[in-house]
């Protein structure tokens, strides 16, 4: 295990996905030609067993092997971050949270509105915090992630401060949306291993060169490379990086339409695995959504478009 003081995990952070098979159950092969996909297109870490990992619909066995293949599978090329925190009561959330931090994950990461039930205040996240604190291994980083579901708890600058001064947590995966929050979050951790690593695809850039720590949405999912060369050149090339801009949050507004089902669709499109299925989203999206395959051939267009503008820029460059 590392610890927290080591280098910060941050840069592009895709939420990661769980192909299944037709029987519902978990496509191994899938997911490691995912896991190497994820590499390939410039992530630098990997958050396993989250929300897009449908965690909330998996077994603890099945969030326990998630992590655990995850971390073999990538073995130590960049940081894995796992959670699979959904439990109610605090003793099935040390349970899961425990057995994920044997799993070999560089961090464990603890969702907000698991801390208190929604309406509780803010003593009963301090309390919940000081139990979990207490029970983790003290040498295992720890993490944050605003998770929207089942209802969205942003943490309070007195609770966000609280992690940033104990030393145990690296990560928190902004889920405000708002860039003032994230600017003054930036400015409040600073100086702590904490750091701020938005997840909202309408302000990725400004929050890039606010924070430092990269981005961590599900749109990594789709274009993973394109929030890289963002996040690293976007500065020297601002016509460029505005016109990316516009694109990448554009392409956003598709979560809506069946997420995550629609980032598998868009990865057997890719050949990466053959599922759709997805436990969080039964129905078909293409009923639901019209016009849902039109809208991957744009996303595919304007992905292929900016990779040919990146590299011209590039070939320019070095000549």
């Amino acid at each position: 295990m590392k610890n927290p003081s080591s280098a910060p995990i941050t840069g592009i952070i895709p939420v990661m996905i769980t192909p299944f098979k037709e029987d519902g159950t978990i496509d191994w092969a899938g997911y490691e030609a995912l896991i190497e996909w994820y590499i390939d297109n410039g992530s630098e870490a990997l958050f396993a067993v989250c929300q897009s990992s449908e965690m909330r619909f998996l077994s603890l066995e099945e969030r326990v092997e998630l992590s655990r293949f995850t971390v073999r599978q990538v073995a130590g090329r960049i940081p894995v971050v796992s959670s699979g925190h959904v439990s109610d009561s605090i003793e099935d959330q040390i349970t899961e949270l425990t057995a994920v931090a044997d799993t070999g994950a560089d961090a464990v990461i603890l969702v907000t509105n698991r801390l208190a039930a929604d309406g509780e205040p803010s003593a009963t996240v301090r309390a919940t915090l000081d139990q979990l604190l207490s029970a983790l291994p003290h040498d295992m980083p720890l993490g944050l992630y605003e998770c929207p579901a089942p209802y969205r708890r942003l943490l309070s600058d007195d609770e966000m401060a609280f992690c940033a001064q104990s030393g145990r947590f690296v990560l928190s995966k902004d889920v405000s949306c708002d860039l003032d929050t994230i600017k003054r979050r930036t400015a409040l951790v600073d100086g702590s291993p904490l750091k701020i690593c938005n997840a909202h695809a309408a302000i990725a850039h400004p929050a890039m060169q606010v924070t430092k720590a990269g981005f961590c949405g599900v749109m990594n999912n789709f274009h993973p490379d394109l929030y890289r060369w963002l996040q690293d050149h976007g500065a020297d090339h601002p016509e460029l990086a505005a016109e990316l801009s516009t694109f990448l949050v554009l392409s956003a507004q598709t979560e809506p339409m069946g997420y995550p089902k629609l980032a598998k669709l868009f990865h057997r499109r890719l050949g990466t695995f053959s599922g759709t299925s997805s436990r969080a989203i039964p129905f078909d999206i293409h009923e639901r959504y019209w016009g849902t395959e039109a809208v991957l051939d744009h996303i595919t267009q304007g992905t292929e478009l900016f990779r040919r503008k990146i590299a011209a820029t590039t070939r320019t460059m070095a000549a």
